[in-house]
């Protein structure tokens, strides 16, 4: 009995998809999803990883992505900047970034020669929307030699406006880095509050805030540690200084992450930060409990498998990321100035 190509070539590709479901299951199986899920998902992602061969592309997820982003697609997963600058140091000539706006935007900053596609264009930032460049320009002229430190979670153009750019882990340093008594911080004032009890610098702040961090209070943590009271309460510095106070830790995503990784002995987490990060470590830490309330950002969760195939094999002119060149070498000087403070730093 002879078997047709056609034949052969559908029993091959069922075989792969097949192999591609139990790969899933592996990698998923710690956050609740069965084989079947696994099976459903399983043609996109083969998909998407062969496009990514052909293509030379990197995929990037942030931490608060859906678990078949994740642990299907992704080749590089963390906070944002660190995706952005992983991108530079690979040879791939594509950049499929799993994230909201600003975070592909300084992909492009740091890999301007790249190709760079948003799958969700319309993901955008509660913290990058609350602050335009003109409203930073204005701020320097209200408060002329004072220099300017914006978050990460900014647009292109705000960054450009900046003296230094800086994360949710380097704050303090890239503050106190600054010159003069004085230092505008912009956008988020929950994280400019968290920022001055520790600052040497009079922190002058902006009204914007993160709407996934500002929803958590101070009444759900004491619950929390009525209830567990072996637990550790890791906390986002976007959070409500109250919130901050209590944690046994209080910083970044990958903060976290490397706070459980060398704290063996504490086996139950509450992460006050996005759901996603929940996900994440449960597939990590699979010995480790992590209970309580989380918050979803509606913005992260745009992002979907199918319109990162749609992204990589047909982009709309909104899925690719351009922006202006001066725009870009502005920008690049306030990332590169936090770089810089961050090497001084370890240098000491």
């Amino acid at each position: 009995m002879t078997v047709s190509v056609t034949t052969a070539v559908r029993i091959e590709s069922e075989q792969a998809i097949e192999r591609e479901a139990q790969r899933l299951r592996e990698r998923l199986k710690p956050v609740g999803w069965s084989l079947g899920e696994c099976e459903l998902i399983a043609p996109m992602t083969l998909e998407i990883n062969r496009l990514k061969r052909e293509l030379n592309a990197v995929v990037l997820a942030h931490s608060y992505q859906t678990p078949d982003i994740i642990y299907g697609i992704a080749d590089h997963v963390g906070d944002s900047l660190a995706l952005s600058q992983e991108a530079g140091h690979t040879d791939a000539g594509v950049i499929v970034f799993c994230g909201v706006r600003f975070m592909a935007e300084t992909a492009k900053i740091l890999s301007p020669q790249k190709r760079v596609l948003l799958p969700a264009p319309d993901a955008g930032c509660s913290l990058a929307e609350s602050i335009s460049a003109e409203q930073v320009r204005q701020l320097r002229l209200q408060y002329p030699g004072v220099p300017i430190v914006c978050y990460v979670n900014t647009s292109a153009e705000v960054k450009a406006e900046c003296d230094a750019c800086c994360t949710s882990a380097n704050t303090l340093a890239v503050v106190e880095a600054m010159e003069g008594p004085r230092v505008i911080f912009v956008p988020d004032k929950l994280m400019a509050a968290n920022l001055r009890p520790h600052s040497t610098k009079e922190i002058i702040g902006w009204d914007g805030t993160c709407i996934v961090h500002e929803h958590f209070g101070k009444t759900e943590i004491m619950a929390f540690k009525r209830q567990y009271p072996d637990a550790a309460v890791l906390a986002h510095t976007e959070c409500i200084p109250e919130v901050v106070g209590m944690a046994d830790m209080a910083g970044s995503t990958s903060g976290m992450e490397r706070f459980i990784a060398q704290h063996e002995e504490i086996k139950r987490y509450m992460l006050v930060t996005e759901c996603g990060m929940t996900d994440k470590l449960k597939a990590q830490f699979p010995d480790r409990e992590f209970v309580g309330s989380c918050v979803l950002c509606p913005y992260m969760k745009k992002t979907e498998l199918r319109k990162v195939l749609g992204a990589m094999t047909e982009p709309t002119e909104d899925q690719i990321v351009t922006l202006p060149p001066d725009v870009i070498a502005r920008a690049r000087r306030a990332i590169d100035r936090m770089l810089e403070i961050g090497r001084s730093e370890r240098m000491k």
